[in-house]
């Protein structure tokens, strides 16, 4: 900041367009659509100024249509890899240097651009990629995803502006220099805005990226890729490469130069990188940051009080929006027995009104697919078990078909065991279950809910009595990192609700925070004297 204390244009979260019959958005979103889905593309990776081909190729599909074909994309070799790394180290002192500024713009660039002329373009590829309704593309792919860059340079800002106190004849100063080494990002098939914001996040402080992708949303992370490009982002910076997670990643953590992990993924993935780490601390020139949001066993809690449609709401969207793959959507539920049976039949009814599970181009689906087989058929296992337990029962939905799309139908199930293996173990899918509790065993619910699972991202608690809901805050305050009152435990927005949680589902660094950028500086105190002293005495001497 050598010539002004810049002011950035202030952060304000992105509109969300309807997509309602008739809008030019929905025009367009289906324009792209089509010609995204007509056409086929060769995705390369992407080495400093290079885009590599190897021949290796894999081909995407859509999950929602998986025998046809949108594309290919090649894969890596430890070589490849080593190059990638290389190259961000090459660019690192260039990046670094760069007046803050002009980081900023880039990303500010880049949100504008996702505001307009690729928003069509990403949502359509997330549409494709992950089979996302056009609601969920805009708030993931468009609106959050634009929301990071704004907000994280605006968080950026007040982290250079705090400063230490000063004192008579002394100046202080902090100095937030990017990690010494390079970052390796790690991202979901989920969320495009996670996607592009683990790697985006870093790069913003000043620090040189090498990105894998999850293979799942390579065909919208090439729109990422296209954007960071004319947004202006130099060569080098962000390096992304596909292929063999273990070869990958031994071959990046196995670097002297390996300064930080941004992961989001599975809980048991990131435990084995955090060992492997461990494993290597000797041959780090720096301790690694490792900042990881990981899974979820997500908890809805109605109070006899609650308002029944309310509650059916919240598990109806907090549980099937998006086929229930996000690490925050419902996938355990209690209800009292006073007003279950009420719930459960509001349930049913939004249940029945939704159209088969189908592609996201038709937009009257509520539902589509799940992102591959593998989700198809631990999903189905889960279902065929709780058909065939006596301690469990299938209230609603419960049938499944893979022969064109990986379509999971919504699936409720109810069970009179409060740790039913469906109420402890992340199942990623379209799958609730609902345990009913004694009216009067409120507050031992409480305590259940606490100990049945490992993880702690969200949950939520509904009721009409204000003494309740302190009490659950109070009670459920390390279940849960980001807590609901009154509310779905999903829907976090950046700038309102910074995500993320402890236990079993990460390092709680809250993604959208300030929080989150700190973990990507190695801060600098500069003490500068102006009267230097020339005698080493001190008066108590005399």
């Amino acid at each position: 900041m050598g010539k002004g204390f810049f002011q950035v244009p202030t952060a304000y979260n992105e509109p969300i367009k309807s997509f309602a019959p008739g809008t030019p958005e929905r025009e367009a979103v289906l324009k792209q659509y089509k010609a995204y889905f007509n056409d086929t593309v060769d995705v390369p990776m992407y080495i400093g100024s290079k885009e590599v081909k190897t021949g290796n190729t894999k081909p995407m599909s859509p999950p929602h249509d998986h025998k046809h074909i949108v594309g290919q994309y090649h894969l890596a070799d430890k070589e490849h890899v080593t190059e990638a790394i290389d190259n961000a180290l090459e660019s690192r002192e260039k990046w670094a240097n760069l007046a803050w500024e002009q980081r900023a713009a880039i990303f500010l660039k880049a949100a504008d651009l996702i505001a307009g002329p690729y928003r069509a373009k990403i949502n359509a590829a997330t549409m494709i990629a992950q089979s996302k309704t056009i609601h969920q593309a805009e708030i993931d792919a468009a609106c959050e995803f634009i929301d990071f860059l704004r907000f994280n340079v605006e968080y950026m800002t007040q982290i250079y502006a705090e400063q230490p106190e000063s004192a008579e004849g002394i100046w202080n100063r902090v100095e937030y220099r990017p990690l010494e080494g390079f970052v390796y990002a790690i991202t979901p098939f989920n969320f495009t805005a996670i996607a592009g914001n683990l790697p985006a996040s870093a790069a913003m402080m000043g620090n040189v990226v090498v990105w894998k992708p999850s293979d799942h949303q390579i065909f919208s992370a090439k729109v990422i890729v296209d954007i960071f490009k004319e947004a202006g982002l130099p060569d080098g910076v962000i390096n992304v490469v596909y292929g063999d997670p273990v070869m990958i990643t031994k071959t990046v953590i196995d670097r002297p130069e390996f300064a930080g992990i941004h992961y989001t993924g599975s809980t048991f993935v990131f435990k084995e990188l955090w060992k492997q780490i461990g494993n290597n601390i000797h041959i780090y020139n720096t301790y690694p940051r490792i900042v990881g949001e990981t899974g979820g066993k997500d908890f809805i809690l109605a109070h006899p009080t609650a308002n029944t449609k309310q509650v059916a709401t919240a598990i109806v969207r907090g549980a099937f929006e998006f086929q229930g793959q996000k690490c925050s959507a419902a996938s355990r539920v209690y209800l009292p027995k006073s007003t279950a049976q009420e719930i459960l039949e509001h349930v049913k009814a939004d249940l029945a009104s939704f159209n088969k599970p189908g592609s996201p181009e038709d937009m009257s689906n509520f539902i589509t697919a799940v992102i591959h087989e593998a989700s198809f058929d631990k999903l189905a296992k889960y279902i065929d078990q709780a058909k065939a337990d006596t301690n469990a029962t299938i209230f609603a939905g419960g049938n499944y078909d893979k022969s064109r799309g990986y379509f999971i139908e919504p699936t409720v199930i109810v069970t009179t065991d409060p740790k039913y293996t469906t109420m402890e173990t992340e199942l990623f899918g379209p799958v609730v279950t609902v345990y009913i509790y004694e009216d009067a065993e409120w507050s031992n619910t409480l305590t259940l809910i606490d100990q049945t699972s490992e993880y702690a991202l969200t949950g939520a608690v509904i009721s009409g009595d204000r003494y309740t809901i302190e009490e659950a805050t109070k009670a459920l305050q390390n279940c849960a990192g980001n807590f609901y009152i009154n509310d779905k435990p999903t829907g976090a927005v950046v700038g309102q609700q910074p995500f993320g949680g402890a236990r079993a589902s990460g390092t709680n660094d809250k993604a959208g925070s300030a929080q989150n950028l700190l973990r990507w500086v190695s801060p600098r105190l500069i003490k500068e004297t102006f009267v230097t002293p020339v005698d080493y005495r001190y008066p108590f001497l005399g």
